[in-house]
């Protein structure tokens, strides 16, 4: 289904019924409750909602899932924001005395947007995107989740499209939400390679010695960089392209351009891969390797290195878009990326919220028809519908994954409470 089949007119009507049969109530509150090991956990965390004619609500908190539920569905959110765990109920925030309000905890998030890519795409600009440059949000995803991992050991990274033109990143670890401001700063500035700005011509800069992260980094954009960016982005294939590379070159090494013109001119996919090639012929190298210079590195890390909204990662009480939001402009649903096909994920086969009510007018299966029990519980009856209802559209196979990931960290929690008991029992 392409966004085209989606009428943004059509949204009011859509979304009662999203809210009131689709959207995952008790997976999402599952995963904001953390097990409910710390009190009030859920109950202080902030919600803000976008309603229709862009009325912002902030400071939204709720006590229970079904009271998150009631609200969601009595209010209809065109977009939900999830923000930080504060010292006090926000939904009281007025009534507490100044000062005392605080953001205590937040996932360290990243929001990676296409539109910061602008300088180094040729296919789109602005909120455009297409499958050539979308390979840049797949490497950006493959270098953060890596380092993240390895390199600062967090364990429990949901990794989710924003239902446009990025991706949103939620690092779920205790450890990761209990980090102070200054501490997120530290991990965004490790990850940041890319800076300056419009103004900026060279925006990666490398010096001895060459970092390990920047080497694993470079692993990754060097499997993508003859496909995504010389056929795909064709950045040596036309004299204005070529002047855009060749500016990137430190001065006391631009004499080579004559070697890059001598050669130019010629679009075909031997002459593109020849020119990349003479970038890495042992000439290049030793007479830049004498001088420290990495100008290669430098203009691959430009062209497909992440580009990091810094300010999202460094603040605490920093909003971010939820999961399983509907995006206004295009309808499609904020789902989570599946990291083991991430190379074959397509944003333009994420559902929209019109495909999946449509889904829902489809004729339920003999097993879908049978009625409740006489004597179930209403509530569980209204989560069963419910559960049966995601699981008879597309939305399903999302739903899944997210439940994975919630398996995962209750097990890793599970885990860390035997650990500490078993401490707690060999020291008395």
């Amino acid at each position: 289904m392409t966004t085209a089949d989606y009428d943004q007119a059509s949204l009011p009507d859509l979304l009662p019924l999203y809210y009131r049969r689709l959207f995952p109530f008790s997976q999402y509150h599952r995963w904001l409750n953390y097990g409910g090991v710390t009190k009030n956990y859920f109950q202080n965390r902030e919600f803000s909602f976008t309603l229709k004619d862009d009325i912002y609500v902030r400071y939204q908190s709720f006590s229970t899932q079904n009271e998150l539920e009631k609200e969601m569905q009595k209010m209809n959110p065109y977009k939900i924001d999830i923000g930080a765990v504060y010292s006090h109920r926000p939904n009281q925030h007025n009534t507490v005395k100044s000062g005392s309000f605080q953001a205590l905890e937040k996932e360290l998030v990243f929001d990676i947007d296409m539109t910061d890519y602008d300088d180094v795409r040729s296919c789109c600009s602005g909120a455009d995107i297409c499958p050539k440059c979308w390979t840049l949000m797949t490497i950006a995803i493959r270098i953060l989740d890596r380092a993240l991992r390895d390199d600062f050991g967090f364990r429990h990274c949901l990794w989710v499209y924003s239902g446009r033109r990025g991706v949103h990143c939620w690092v779920c670890d205790e450890a990761a939400r209990k980090l102070s401001v200054a501490a997120r700063s530290a991990v965004a500035e490790y990850l940041s390679l890319v800076k300056g700005g419009d103004e900026t011509v060279r925006k990666v800069v490398l010096s001895d010695p060459i970092h390990p992260f920047i080497t694993e980094s470079l692993t990754v954009v060097e499997n993508y960089f003859s496909q995504y960016a010389l056929l795909g982005q064709d950045i040596l294939g036309s004299k204005e392209a070529v002047d855009k590379v060749l500016a990137l070159l430190p001065e006391d090494i631009l004499f080579l351009c004559a070697t890059f013109h001598m050669i130019f001119g010629v679009h075909s996919v031997a002459s593109l891969l020849a020119k990349h090639a003479l970038m890495k012929t042992a000439f290049f190298n030793q007479m830049t390797a004498k001088k420290g210079h990495y100008f290669e590195m430098e203009i691959m890390l430009q062209y497909c290195y992440p580009r990091l909204d810094v300010n999202v990662s460094k603040g605490v009480n920093h909003l971010l878009k939820s999961p399983f939001s509907v995006h206004p402009k295009t309808g499609r649903i904020s789902v989570p990326i599946d990291l083991r096909e991430l190379d074959r994920f397509d944003p333009f086969e994420v559902p929209t919220i019109s495909l999946i009510c449509e889904e829902l007018d489809q004729p339920k299966t003999e097993e879908e028809q049978d009625d409740n029990m006489e004597n179930e519980n209403k509530k569980e009856a209204g989560e069963r519908r419910k559960m049966r209802d995601y699981k008879r559209t597309s939305l399903a196979k999302y739903v899944k994954l997210f439940d994975n990931f919630l398996e995962e960290m209750a097990h890793s929690r599970k885990g860390e409470v035997l650990k500490n008991s078993g401490e707690c029992n060999l020291n008395p």
